[in-house]
């Protein structure tokens, strides 16, 4: 019989070798299509209030399906809640991760990339975080109000889109890390979502301090507007023993006496607000750390969509310096001066939002977080 001069001791090891080194590949290439093994998951609203109209409801009398003929008559409404998912891994970290969108948004931000790709809910549950997604109250999935507004219809996707600093007008930026497919840009234009009453941060503090209460110690993570309404939260409540900011960009609090003057940028001015001392070192006493992204210029420009972002990076520098003057420990962190270039408004949800994460992952194992 010939001899199989590719079937040898030494070819076969080869093989396996070469085999091994393949599934290694598919198996780090593939990562978001490998199993997450959950241990719990649900949601629930938390916070809000229940509002009463005087009277008595009688269900016969009041009981018309026709809006015209109805009563409110002794009657409630709950509204100004927050809704929460949430996800708890197998063999979970001590601290579970809440994420609170920003102004426009809902908890899309954290859970799918517009191209499809895995949010934040995801990443961080692979790394065993369990994790909690929230839409602030008047939002979203939690757009029972207790107040009245009006949502106007305005075509606005292109002043977005430069805000967000994808780009200018409807050209992206250079290198931008945001896919160039159209339906990438259909969809994240689908998650801009309106307010169902009047915007009311006391609302929003009171709902997500409700959901710290439920919930025990954890670490914030907050996007854009929910920024400055995250330290006004963590005076709120001492629960919270990290925060994770993306982006902010208002609401920064200082102790009164030591508020900035504000800062003009062209198409508007950003201003902060004092609180009392005693509140404000409750900020010193958790580790914090911001994070911006790409095209926010270092001197004024005519892109008001970039300015207030300069804006934005200047206010948090004072913020960052004020509170550690105090014995607080902020990092504030540009991208692009660490290697990330071209990330947007969104980092969490850009191309490369698998780096931005390990380097939050980085920043948590460093401040000793990372509990497993």
């Amino acid at each position: 019989m010939k001899k199989n001069r590719y079937n040898t001791p030494v070819q076969q090891k080869k093989r396996a070798i070469a085999f091994g080194a393949l599934l290694l590949c598919v198996f780090l290439g593939n990562a978001q299509t490998q199993p997450i093994s959950i241990h719990e998951q649900g949601s629930f609203a938390v916070g809000g209030k229940v509002k009463t109209s005087p009277g008595s409801f009688d269900p016969i009398a009041h009981g018309a399906f026709n809006p015209a003929d109805q009563s409110t008559e002794g009657q409630t409404l709950h509204g100004d809640h927050a809704t929460v998912l949430y996800q708890i891994p197998v063999n979970a970290n001590e601290l579970p991760m809440v994420f609170w969108h920003g102004y426009g948004q809902s908890m899309r931000t954290w859970q799918t990339t517009p191209d499809g790709r895995e949010g934040f809910q995801s990443i961080f549950l692979r790394r065993g975080f369990p994790v909690y997604l929230l839409d602030q109250p008047r939002r979203g999935l939690s757009g029972r109000s207790t107040e009245p507004t009006t949502i106007n219809a305005s075509t606005d996707d292109q002043l977005w889109f430069g805000i967000f600093r994808l780009g200018m007008g409807t050209e992206f930026y250079p290198d931008v890390q945001f896919s160039k497919d159209p339906e990438a840009l259909n969809q994240y234009f689908r998650q801009i979502t309106p307010d169902t009453g009047p915007l009311d941060i006391n609302v929003n503090i009171d709902a997500v301090s409700a959901l710290f209460d439920k919930i025990g110690e954890g670490i914030l993570v907050t996007h854009s507007h929910s920024g400055g309404q995250g330290w006004m939260t963590a005076i709120k409540t001492p629960n919270i023993k990290a925060i994770v900011s993306y982006e902010p960009g208002s609401n920064f609090v200082f102790p009164e006496g030591e508020v900035p003057e504000t800062i003009p940028y062209m198409g508007g001015a950003l201003s902060a607000r004092g609180v009392p001392l005693r509140d404000f070192k409750k900020l010193t006493e958790i580790p914090i750390v911001i994070y911006y992204g790409d095209n926010i210029p270092n001197e004024p420009v005519e892109n008001p969509a970039q300015e207030q972002w300069r804006a934005a990076v200047t206010m948090a520098k004072l913020w960052r310096d004020t509170v550690n003057k105090h014995g607080g420990d902020v990092t504030l962190v540009q991208l692009p001066d660490v290697g990330l270039k071209g990330n947007t408004h969104f980092p969490m949800s850009d191309l490369n939002n698998q780096e931005v994460a390990e380097l939050l992952s980085g920043w948590l194992k460093e401040k000793g977080l990372d509990k497993h």
